[in-house]
C-alpha cells in the first residue's frame, strides 16, 4: 500500500513508539502519536500529538473520535504502550499485577475495540501489536510481564482470523532487546523488590546481573523496529509475526524445540537458582 495512511501509535512519547511515529511520518503517513502526556512530544514535526492513557476508561474511544473528526478515517493502529514488571510472582503485589495487565492487555483490547469500527469503515487496515520475546519464552522472575505478553499474542492469533472478513490484518512484533529507556523503567519498577528481605532475596542479586546482561546483549536501535512496523503497515500481505533481534530469532524457535525440563535447567543455571533435591 503506497498511499498515505492515517496511523494511531500508542505509547509514542519515547522509545519504539516515538521511532515508529517518526518513521511513519517520514514515509508520508498522517501520524497521530499518543501519550499520557502529549506535551512530551512538543517539537516533533510531521505528526500530531494526542492524549491517550490506555488504562483510562473511554480514552481510546475519544482518541479515535478525535482522529476521525480531523481525518475522517483510520487505517492503522500500533499498540505499543507498555512497560515491564519483573519480580518473583509471589513478591509482586496484586496492585502491580493488575497494573501490568491494565496496560499491556486490557488497555490494548480497549484501544483495538475503539479502532475496529473505523478500520472496518475504511475498508480494512492493519493492527500491529508490540509483543516481546517474553510473549513466547517465559523468563523466571518476570511472570507479570511475560504472561501479559502471552495474552497479547493469544488475542492477536484470535483477531487475525476474526478480522479477516473485513480486510483487517493483525501483526505481532517480537523485538527482543532494543536500545531505549524501557529497560531502565523495568529495573526501576523492580528496585524495591530487589532490596526486600524474603525467600527470594538470596537470588535477586544474580538475577539482576543476568537481567542487565540480557538487556545489553544484541541490542538494536528503535529505528530498526520502526522500519519493520512501517513496512508491515504498508504491505498488502504482512507476516503474522516479525522477529527482529538475534535473541528473538534464536530463543523463540529454541523454546519450541527443547523440552520444558531442559529450558528450566538452562534458566536455573543462568540465573543461579538452585533446585532442591
Amino acid at each position: 500500500m503506497n498511499r498515505s495512511q492515517v496511523i494511531l501509535v500508542t505509547g509514542a512519547s519515547s522509545g519504539i513508539g516515538l521511532a515508529v511515529a517518526r518513521e511513519a511520518a517520514r514515509r508520508g503517513h498522517r501520524v497521530f502519536a499518543s501519550a499520557r502526556r502529549p506535551e512530551t512530544l512538543a517539537g516533533e514535526t510531521g505528526m500530531r500529538a494526542i492524549r491517550l492513557d490506555v488504562t483510562e476508561l473511554g480514552a481510546a474511544a475519544r482518541a479515535v473520535a478525535e482522529i476521525l473528526g480531523l481525518e475522517g478515517r483510520l487505517d492503522a493502529l500500533v499498540n505499543n504502550a507498555g512497560y515491564a514488571q519483573y519480580g518473583a510472582a509471589e513478591d509482586v503485589s496484586a496492585a502491580r499485577w493488575r497494573e501490568q495487565y491494565d496496560v499491556a492487555v486490557f488497555g490494548a483490547i480497549e484501544t483495538i475495540r475503539a479502532a475496529l469500527p473505523a478500520l472496518r469503515a475504511a475498508g480494512g487496515g492493519t493492527i500491529v501489536n508490540m509483543s516481546s520475546v517474553g510473549g513466547k519464552v517465559t523468563v523466571p522472575f518476570a511472570a507479570p510481564y511475560c504472561s501479559a505478553k502471552h495474552a497479547l499474542e493469544s488475542i492477536s492469533d484470535s483477531l487475525r482470523v476474526e478480522l479477516s472478513p473485513f480486510g483487517i490484518r493483525v501483526v505481532v512484533v517480537e523485538p527482543g532487546p532494543v536500545d531505549t529507556r524501557f529497560d531502565d523503567r523495568a529495573i526501576a519498577e523492580v528496585g524495591d523488590i530487589l532490596k526486600r528481605p524474603g525467600p527470594y532475596a538470596p537470588y535477586y542479586g544474580d538475577i539482576e546481573a543476568a537481567m542487565k546482561g540480557a538487556f545489553a546483549a544484541g541490542k538494536v536501535e528503535p529505528e530498526v523496529v520502526a522500519r519493520v512496523v512501517a513496512k508491515a503497515i504498508e504491505s498488502r500481505r504482512p507476516k503474522a509475526r516479525y522477529r527482529i533481534t538475534s535473541m528473538s530469532k534464536l530463543l523463540i524457535p529454541l523454546k519450541a524445540l527443547l523440552p520444558d525440563r531442559l529450558m528450566d535447567a538452562a534458566f536455573r543455571r543462568s540465573l543461579k537458582v538452585p533446585q532442591k533435591r
